[in-house]
Formats: structure tokens, sequence, C-alpha cells
């Protein structure tokens, strides 16, 4: 018998570092893609507009958003069947492997049209993946969380999605500084999506060695796992739309500050990549530091009050960027910015466990996956290609803020209709485990 089984502490940290090692594989991923973005728009979508390449880029960057949902489709409904492990083990090999083939792929001065066909193909396999580990991932650490503690544990799947970005602009944007632009352009765009092989066989290794969740294992045990979650979720149409429009403002601003900040300061406001590195690095290492503070204080205080005053916050910090942009200087810009980026930080810090727990157990996966990927893939990974045309439309620089404040309209909507009933019972046999109770008016033991 494996010791750790009968160590429920050393169980839950294995558990912790085999989950969150695979998703910094994912968002690694969508790092080096958002960075390299103009590389990769010169060498598969030739054209003699500049921006009309970096359009094509967003686009094929958008559409592996937009595939999410057919991910969810079939791996959420697969992971409350048989089980969260083997579907978590099953898009990494998806995710680092179909990266790893983007650094292979030949441009479009090598064979043609088939370049960017091919590459948007590669992108496709990597939103499948991808929407298959959101759902899956959040209800494995969800239910691995200790009494009191969901918000602060799923809080750290959005710190790692921040450090693996982080980790692909690092690398994105060292090898650009060390290599320069010509290189870069003709061949140094691959090394980041390669290195994606051993960090992701890594990972693998580490996830192949898992135990499931207590949780589905009791419903497992119990003969409750749903036979036909896809079927049964909507039964909870509801919850289904609470998650999907409290998630809006969430997917916005992360992309915001994670992706479209980098450009919009390098290419629309003219400031020099080492201004945008260094902004970009500092308002996302912001950002993840607040998400624990975040995620346990709701823990102990309530999620929707927190989530009410953060997102109005975060929506009017939105307006502020963006209006502050015409005639914008590095020294002007930094605190809109920061601003952004540390309310970014804090709203997204419980909306993980919120959406664990609007759902039940047993077809916790499918309801997020259904719930998040749709918003993520219409306000999130959209988020680049819409601000950069409305840009393009109006002429005006100020024009993306339309988008975001709406998105978080939506979401603070969404919060003020949302109530204690909306949340479910614990999975049975898990009494005395945390159980998805409303934290809502009821504060749990720390």
């Amino acid at each position: 018998m494996d010791v750790s089984s009968c160590n429920p502490q050393r169980q839950r940290r294995r558990a912790f570092i085999g989950a969150t090692s695979g998703h910094l594989i994912e968002w690694y991923d969508y790092g080096v893609y958002g960075f390299l973005a103009l590389y990769i728009g010169k060498a598969f979508f030739v054209s003699d507009d500049p921006t009309s390449s970096l359009l094509a880029s967003f686009a094929a960057f958008a559409l592996s958003f937009f595939i999410r949902p057919l991910g969810g489709l079939f791996f959420g409904p697969l992971a409350d069947r048989i089980g969260r492990r083997r579907t978590l083990i099953t898009v990494l090999v998806l995710m680092a492997g179909s990266t790893f083939l983007l650094g292979l792929l030949p441009t479009y001065a090598s064979i043609g049209i088939a370049a960017p066909v091919i590459l948007v193909l590669i992108r496709c396999v990597q939103g499948f993946s991808a929407g298959g580990e959101i759902g899956t991932i959040t209800s494995f650490i969800a239910e691995y969380a200790g009494p009191g503690r969901r918000g602060f544990a799923t809080c750290w799947l959005m710190v790692t999605a921040v450090l693996g970005l982080l980790l692909g602009g690092a690398v994105a944007n060292g090898m650009t500084w060390v290599l320069g632009a010509e290189l870069m352009q003709n061949w140094g765009w691959r090394i980041p999506f390669l290195l994606a092989g051993p960090l992701g066989f890594i990972s693998l290794y580490i996830r192949l060695k898992l135990e499931d969740s207590p949780e589905f294992l009791a419903l497992a045990q119990a003969g409750q796992t749903s036979k036909a979650p896809l079927r049964e979720v909507w039964q909870w149409k509801r919850s289904i739309a609470l998650v999907f429009f409290i998630i809006t403002l969430h997917s916005s601003i992360f992309y915001l500050v994670l992706t479209f900040a980098s450009t919009y300061m390098s290419n629309t406001l003219k400031f020099d990549s080492g201004t945008t590195l260094l902004y970009v690095f500092v308002a996302s290492l912001s950002a993840a530091l607040v998400m624990p503070l975040g995620g346990a204080f709701t823990d102990r205080y309530g999620r929707k009050p927190f989530l009410m005053v953060i997102g109005t916050l975060a929506t009017l910090a939105m307006y502020w960027f963006f209006k502050t942009a015409p005639n914008a200087t590095p020294a002007t810009l930094f605190w809109p910015l920061m601003a952004v980026a540390i309310l970014f930080g804090l709203y997204a810090s419980s909306t993980y466990a919120l959406m664990s727990e609007l759902l039940p157990t047993r077809i916790r996966s499918t309801g997020i996956a259904v719930a998040y990927n749709i918003p993520v893939a219409v306000f999130g990974g959209s988020a680049p290609l819409i601000s950069t045309w409305l840009i393009k439309l109006t002429g005006d620089i100020t024009a993306p803020w339309y988008f975001y404040v709406a998105t978080g309209v939506a979401s603070l909507i969404a919060l003020v209709v949302l109530r204690k009933e909306d949340f479910v019972a614990c999975a049975p046999g898990l009494q005395n485990h945390h159980s998805l109770a409303s934290p809502l008016l009821v504060n749990p033991a720390p």
C-alpha cells in the first residue's frame, strides 16, 4: 500500500503538485503564442499589411478558444464518468504534444497555404485539450481541498496560469532579446514551443502517480456517478448561467493583462520592448501575489460581497486604463495597468471556487467545462482580436473599453442575482470533508 494513501495531507500535496504542473504547460503555451504573435503572423499569414498579419495571428489564437467548448463537451463528461485522474493524463498528452509539434511546423515560405492550415489545426487540438483540462482540474483540486480552504486551494490554479504565461513570456521575450528580431523571425520562435516536450514529459510522470479525488471516489464506491453527465447537467441551467456570466469578466480582464496589454503597449502606444516586458511582468506577478489573499479571504468571509466590490472596481479600472492611453507615457500608464492587474488577481482568486460550489460532484466537471469554456472563448480568447478590430474600425485607441466594460457589467449582474440557495451540498459519504456548502452568508472554519 502507498503510504501516502494513509496520509491525507501528503495525498493532497501530491495531488496539488501533479495537477498544477500540467496546468503550467497549458498556460505556458498560451503565453508563448501570445508573445510571439507578431513573428507567427509574419511566418504563417503573409500580407503586405502588418496589421492584417497580426489580426490573422490573433484569429488563430482566438480559434483555439472557440474549440475549447467542444473539448469541454468531450472531456468534461469523461471525467465525470471515468474519473478526474485519467482525463487529466489524456489532456496533458494532447496539449504538450501539439505545442511541441507547432515548433516543428514549416512556414508559409516553405509549404505555402498548407502552413497556416496546419497551424490552425494544431491550435484546434490545443484548444480541444485545454477545454477538457479546466473543468477536470478545477473539480480535482476543489474536491481535494481541506476544510474551509476551497477558495485558497483553487486560487493556485489561477496562480499557476499566470506563472505559466509569465514563463512563456519570459522565454519568448528573453530569446528575442538574445537573438534579435531577425533570428527570432527566421527560426528562434520555434524553440519556446519545442520546450513543451520535456516539460510535458515531467508533468505526465507526476500525474501518472496521482489518485483520484476523494469526492469522486466516494461517488464511485456508492455507485452514484452520473451515467449521462452531459444530459444531466442541463438540470442545473441556473447554475450554468451564473457561472457563464460570472466568468465573463474573469475571462476578459485575464487576457487584457496577460496578452493584449503587451501588444497594445508595443504596437499602439509605441512603448519600447523593454518597458513593455517589464510592465507586463510586474503587472502579472502582482496579480499572482494577491490571489492567495483573495482566496483565503473569501473562504472566511464569503465570496459574493467580495466579488461584487472587486468586480465593480475592476470594471472602472479597465475604463481608466484605456482612457489614459491617448498621449500616454510609460509613467502615466503604469498605475492604471497596475490597478487592472491587482483587481484582476483579486477577482480571479475566487471564481474557480465559486463555480465548483454551484455544481454537484457527479456533474461538476461537465458543468464547469460547459459554463466556463464558452465565455472564455467569446470574451477571453477573442479579446485581443476584438480589441484590435475595434481600434482599426473606429480609429480610436480607447475603443476597446466598450468591450471590457460590458463584460464587467455582465458579471456584476450575475453576482447581484446569485443567492444562497444556488449552492449545492457535499458529495455522499463526505459529510466530514469540506463540502460545497456556501460560504456566501456563513463563514466556514478556517
